[in-house]
């Protein structure tokens, strides 16, 4: 398996332009998402749990306040001390905020949700005007999501932890993608009093490298697929969508 991944990795870097190469989650935690943390936030963490996005480092140096929204008690219970400094146990579809908001950070939280657009309108609420909500997400066409939605649960858990061994404690948990496209995005933003800032487009994902006549073929279909349908082919997005100053 580590040679087909090693193969995988080599095919990209030879022949692939490096609008294809972009890890989409690493982006957002390592330069996107970052680069919106100003002193003072207060910052609402959708979906955080256990692991706060800000560390307590950093949130102590900007003198942030971060509260963390996890539908698990348990999970924001287990945070690091001081990671938090308020926790609201609730399904962020059903949260109605006080519009006190700087920042919401959301990680790939959303694609877990079957009311994604009752999610989008409660992070509207926790946002004052000009705040702005961070948000990465896979996307519903890519294949491994089709394949997501189509196995039963039992099935896709096997596979992806005999797959990938380290995701049995971060992931596997039910995923639905509903509504998790660009276009999509846009559109519940705009109807939540939300529009579109910066946006990041990703066209790559680990998912079939394990093999890699199969990781071949995935990757002239995305190819194939984002000169016809452009951003509605990427595998996973990150949006800034920014509260309407005029919104109350």
């Amino acid at each position: 398996m580590n040679a087909n991944v090693s193969l995988s990795k080599w095919f990209d870097r030879r022949f692939l332009p490096s609008t294809f190469l972009v890890d989409g989650n690493k982006d957002f935690i390592n330069r996107m998402a970052p680069s919106y943390l100003q002193q003072g936030m207060k910052i609402y963490d959708v979906g955080g749990g256990k692991q706060p996005f800000v560390d307590v480092n950093k949130k102590q140096q900007l003198g942030l306040t971060v509260v963390g929204i996890d539908i698990c008690q348990s999970e924001l219970d287990r945070a690091p001390v001081g990671g938090y400094d308020e926790t609201i146990c609730a399904d962020i579809a059903k949260v109605e905020g006080f519009g006190d908001g700087d920042l919401v950070i959301c990680q790939a939280v959303l694609e877990h949700f079957k009311d994604t657009e009752g999610a989008i309108r409660s992070i509207a609420t926790l946002l004052k005007p000009g705040g702005k909500a961070l948000i990465f997400v896979p996307s519903r066409n890519a294949i491994f999501a089709r394949l997501n939605i189509l196995l039963p649960e039992n099935i896709k858990r096997k596979i992806l932890f005999s797959v990938y061994p380290s995701t049995s404690t971060a992931q596997g948990f039910p995923s639905f993608y509903y509504k998790c496209t660009p276009n999509d995005f846009i559109a519940m933003a705009k109807q939540s009093g939300l529009k579109e800032g910066e946006s990041r487009y990703y066209f790559i994902s680990s998912y079939f490298s394990f093999l890699f006549p199969v990781y071949l073929v995935w990757r002239f279909w995305i190819m194939l697929f984002k000169a016809i349908a452009g951003r509605q082919a990427a595998e996973t997005f990150s949006m800034v969508l920014v509260k309407d100053d005029s919104s109350t």
